[in-house]
């Protein structure tokens, strides 16, 4: 580790090789995490993952289209896209802030997890309108500098996915935090009542200890100290297993978009619910 408290990448050839020899799905353990964090870590230096998009790219609705096909009794919740377009005009606005893990890297928009959501939110008849943030590379330094054309319509829940990319880079996880701090505090200066929703993630494991755990600290802190809703890991169940990403074997196909949306929407509905009778007032 730099004084400064960043880290140097291993030399991405090397790392590349060593973790995609590791067995394929990993455990719900944290020691599962820190291995599919690192077969993330060397995507990331070997220079397979995702270029950053445009940095004056905008934000767009989830589904140009959005209402569920009728599920069919004991379906899989989050298992049906969106299909024809209901009118959402003037609804509030959930707000997904995040990384390619948002925006859907290699799939059509319409079955990445900010999609499947607002396909549940349609199914359960809630008057809220999914508006995908999501940016292949982006950091929470770069969240924050586009932060304010996100809220720029009246945001009734923030899902904040920020932070990975700073753990690939190693960067500091103090700035990290107060990116992360400044962006919740932003969107509820703009949009008091806003429910915010932090998405954890883990850092590689060959950043060193020191590293993984103060960034794996960083989530639940900010949680607490902001009065937000944490999901602890966002791609549990996901991250390292092969059968549910790409042949990247980092951004998750589908299959694993189906998954981090029922993970998403345990947290998120009961929180919408709560809202019903603020939004039906105005």
């Amino acid at each position: 580790m730099r004084p400064n408290g960043t880290v140097r990448a291993t030399p991405g050839s090397a790392l590349l090789r060593a973790t995609l020899s590791r067995p394929g799905r990993a455990s719900r353990s944290r020691s599962g995490r820190s291995a599919a964090w690192t077969l993330i870590l060397a995507c990331a230096v070997a220079g397979a993952c995702a270029p950053a998009e445009e940095a004056g790219s905008l934000p767009r609705d989830a589904q140009a289209g959005a209402a569920p096909d009728a599920a069919a009794p004991g379906a899989d919740p989050a298992a049906t896209a969106p299909s024809a377009a209901p009118d959402r005009a003037g609804h509030e606005v959930v707000l997904f802030l995040g990384t390619s893990l948002t925006a859907g890297y290699g799939l059509d928009p319409d079955l990445a997890f900010p999609a499947l959501i607002q396909a549940e939110i349609d199914r359960a008849g809630l008057p809220f309108r999914v508006v995908n943030a999501g940016l292949s590379g982006e950091t929470s330094a770069g969240g924050l500098r586009r932060l304010d054309w996100s809220l720029r319509d009246r945001v009734a829940a923030l899902v904040l996915e920020l932070g990975a990319n700073d753990g690939l880079r190693g960067l500091q996880t103090r700035q990290m935090e107060d990116n992360l701090t400044t962006i919740i505090q932003r969107t509820r200066e703009r949009w008091p009542d806003a429910t915010i929703v932090l998405a954890g993630m883990e850092a590689p494991p060959n950043l060193g200890t020191d590293y993984v755990s103060a960034f794996r600290e960083v989530f639940p802190r900010i949680a607490r100290e902001q009065n937000a809703l944490l999901i602890p890991f966002l791609l549990e169940d996901v991250a390292g297993i092969p059968s549910l990403n790409l042949d990247d074997r980092i951004h998750p196909h589908p299959d694993g978009h189906r998954i981090i949306a029922r993970t998403v929407w345990k947290t998120l509905h009961p929180a919408l619910l709560e809202r019903i009778p603020r939004a039906s007032s105005r």
